[in-house]
């Protein structure tokens, strides 16, 4: 590579609207080679892409919608565009680019040659707006440093992302952590960078929304596990435990125990309190803490509904598309 290297964007949504806008626009401040892939979007998304000079694609709806297939289109819009791109830059279309990680993240790429991919702190850009959002914002302050996979937010090297063979169209979630595994399968580093990335605005509003967010969840400890054995296994155990095993028995052998079995149930209240306990001690508010704990006790019952629903959907066969939850 001679000089300073090119970055490219691809950003994909689906019904964003104005979260799609400031999207865009952030994009803009950093870079010119811009491609939107819209997934069947029923609002202006697509006008506006176009009014702003990016390069759009809209997906046909011949194949299921799924973010790992506008990902991978995106990119191929953008090589034919500017088949010099070094480095791609993926962003959801309901975040907004936080103002120069782009260049923080191509800086690191070009020092270490044995880096793969970057990404950085994700932000709710409402934390206070629910208690959904908080949950979020709790859910991606991950590590930084080097970690093992990361969201579908993140800058790559071109040539990385051919060689790892993009993502996989078929994985409707978690297809970043199936790209992950098989992009660090080829010999390369992930890192998170420990500054902001991104501004995420999750607008969850009603506990189906989080309910069918977790159940997409578990449907993707079910589709990755399976393709990457040991993945995900200690998810889907605890899923199993606490979704179904407790419970059952709990309840199965009230007439054998004379009710004493529904004594089992209070390992919940015990399993809340230890998340909690270990969310402070990695530097986690109290208040926010509790609320994480709370929700991530009562997510194993979405979750193992979702893999569940994994299952019967190969079993029988069913075409299988993107899992929305907005």
């Amino acid at each position: 590579m001679t000089g300073a290297p090119s970055i490219g964007f691809v950003a994909i949504g689906r019904n964003e609207g104005d979260r799609f806008k400031r999207c865009l626009l952030s994009l803009k401040k950093e870079g010119a080679r811009i491609v939107y892939v819209d997934s069947g979007s029923a609002d202006d998304s697509v006008a506006f892409a176009k009014g702003e000079g990016a390069v759009v694609v809209e997906l046909s709806t011949d194949q299921p919608f799924t973010a790992a297939r506008a990902r991978n289109a995106g990119f191929d819009a953008l090589m034919r565009e500017w088949p010099d791109t070094d480095y791609v830059m993926f962003i959801d279309g309901d975040c907004e680019l936080a103002q120069g990680f782009a260049g923080d993240a191509a800086e690191a790429l070009a020092a270490a040659p044995a880096l793969g991919a970057v990404t950085g702190r994700c932000r709710e850009l409402h934390p206070d707006a629910t208690k959904y959002n908080r949950l979020c914002d709790i859910e991606w302050n991950g590590p930084t440093g080097e970690i093992d996979a990361c969201g579908g937010i993140f800058m790559v090297r071109a040539d990385g992302f051919r060689a790892a063979g993009g993502f996989n169209p078929l994985v409707i979630a978690a297809e970043d952590d199936d790209f992950c595994i098989r992009l660090r399968g080829t010999g390369v580093k992930i890192v998170r960078l420990g500054r902001d990335m991104c501004f995420h605005d999750a607008d969850i509003h009603h506990f189906g929304q989080w309910w069918r967010r977790m159940k997409r969840a578990g449907y993707a400890f079910a589709q990755v596990g399976e393709l990457h054995p040991g993945y995900f296994a200690a998810e889907r155990r605890r899923a199993w435990i606490w979704g179904l095993i407790i419970p059952a028995a709990a309840l199965l052998a009230v007439p054998f125990t004379y009710g004493l079995s529904l004594a089992l149930l209070l390992l919940y209240p015990v399993s809340l309190w230890k998340t909690r306990r270990g969310l402070i001690a990695r530097g986690a508010a109290p208040d926010h803490a509790t609320l994480a704990a709370q929700f991530l006790t009562l997510s194993k019952f979405p979750a193992l509904i979702g893999m569940l629903d994994y299952k019967r959907k190969k079993l029988f066969g069913r075409q299988i598309g993107i899992v929305e939850y907005k």
